[in-house]
């Protein structure tokens, strides 16, 4: 295509979608060095309602001071939790909280899921996983005697069936893994590994951070034991936003989480002697909720609603096919480390050229925002509810500035 018939086809695609009334409702950048916005996987923009509706939530906290906690702040990690399973985990009520950072949740889950399971000796995880992950079940391992079994996965792919299922042993406790891949954004198949889990006697713990938001999910009906995520990310909940938890309903009677603080107690206000788990998911709460921090992803949460994640989801496949397209196009010396069926792909791309550690400094400082993974990776990824075509095709031209220099 030429300059100008990319250009009008970028145009067209921004006419034509369904989500594109979404993208005024997220801060403006105009005024701004912003070209274009590509590591959506990474950071969400800020909303404008979430800007009102922390300064809502400073201003009663002014008024109201203490008597907050009793009038909403207590049961906000559960509310918000509940509207997040409902929008985007399909979740039913009860299974779901917010609070803690993903790596704390990750710790939590682990060692409730492995101490319903004694006796079993394994935690089964792949070589490519974040490494948050790795690293937390490898102190965990450490802690308990407990063995990693690896599953060694081609890091522009990810766990397959096949390697899930010869990996799951009647040693296996704990399965850990992620919906999507964070290097190479491959999608896996929760819904069959979780069931080669369950029929080896195994639980299963998913991680879903660069899937919240962006990918359907069906927890329940998947059957899935443990899941964690972050929220600032495709919900854009804002730097440091606290991650979520879900339980499984008929796991909450038995799981119990090691960190026990008082928040996580059947009565907190009781100040007894000795520690008594809440009923339900609140069991998993340890200390006192960061409460503005679980404000601003309230507003995304709305907007996926309203959307309807499938609808979410198409846009996020259009986004990255056209990714693609843009790459082979204006690109040619690039490889793409992503799965090329979408089925397969969850809403990142990654592109892999030897030139990239050194250009993203440049693109940053010239306002195109993707993000590097060693050792030669670029991911881009487009947020589906403020990411357009154009800024996508802007993007991509930088990128081959870059890589001609």
């Amino acid at each position: 295509m030429t300059v100008d018939d990319l250009d009008r086809d970028a145009a067209a695609r921004d006419a034509a979608d369904p989500l594109a009334r979404y993208r005024s409702l997220f801060h403006s950048t105009e005024g701004s060095d912003l070209v274009s916005y590509l590591d959506g996987n990474s950071l969400g923009r800020p909303t404008i309602a979430a800007t009102e509706a922390i300064t809502a939530a400073v201003a009663q906290w002014s008024g109201r001071l203490i008597r907050g906690w009793d009038e909403q702040w207590m049961d906000l990690p559960l509310t918000i939790g509940d509207r997040l399973g409902a929008a985007a985990l399909g979740a039913v009520p009860g299974q779901t909280t917010i609070g803690d950072s993903t790596t704390v949740l990750l710790y939590k889950l682990a060692r409730g899921a492995l101490a319903m399971r004694p006796g079993r000796t394994e935690i089964v995880l792949d070589s490519d996983n974040f490494p948050t992950d790795r690293y937390v079940l490898e102190g965990i391992a450490d802690e308990l005697g407990l063995h990693l079994r690896w599953i060694t996965v081609d890091p522009a792919s990810g766990v397959e069936v096949a390697a899930a299922r010869n990996a799951i042993t009647d040693r296996t406790a704990l399965v850990v893994l992620s919906h999507v891949a964070y290097r190479s954004g491959f999608l896996a198949d929760v819904d069959t590994i979780t069931r080669c889990a369950h029929d080896a006697g195994a639980l299963v713990l998913w991680d879903l951070c660069h899937s919240v938001g962006s990918v359907p999910i069906e927890l329940d009906s998947w059957q899935v034991d443990f899941a964690v995520g972050c929220t600032y990310k495709y919900l854009c909940g804002g730097p440091g936003s606290p991650a979520f938890a879900y339980v499984r309903t008929e796991h909450q009677d038995d799981f119990r989480q090691p960190i026990q603080g008082w928040m996580g107690r059947r009565d907190p206000f009781e100040m007894g002697p000795g520690y008594v788990p809440a009923d339900g998911v609140r069991r998993v709460v340890s200390g006192t909720p960061a409460i503005l921090g679980m404000i601003a992803m309230q507003s995304t949460i709305d907007m996926i609603e309203r959307a309807g994640i499938d609808a979410v989801r198409a846009k996020s496949v259009q986004l990255t096919e056209y990714l693609i397209d843009l790459t082979r196009e204006l690109l040619p010396g690039v490889a793409i480390s992503a799965p090329l069926d979408s089925g397969r792909r969850g809403g990142h791309v990654t592109l892999d050229h030897p030139g990239f550690r050194d250009a993203l400094p440049r693109l940053w400082a010239r306002g195109v925002i993707p993000d590097f993974r060693a050792p030669q990776g670029l991911r881009l990824g487009p947020s589906p509810l403020s990411t357009g075509f154009a800024e996508s095709l802007a993007g991509v031209r930088a990128i081959a500035e870059e890589v001609d220099r």
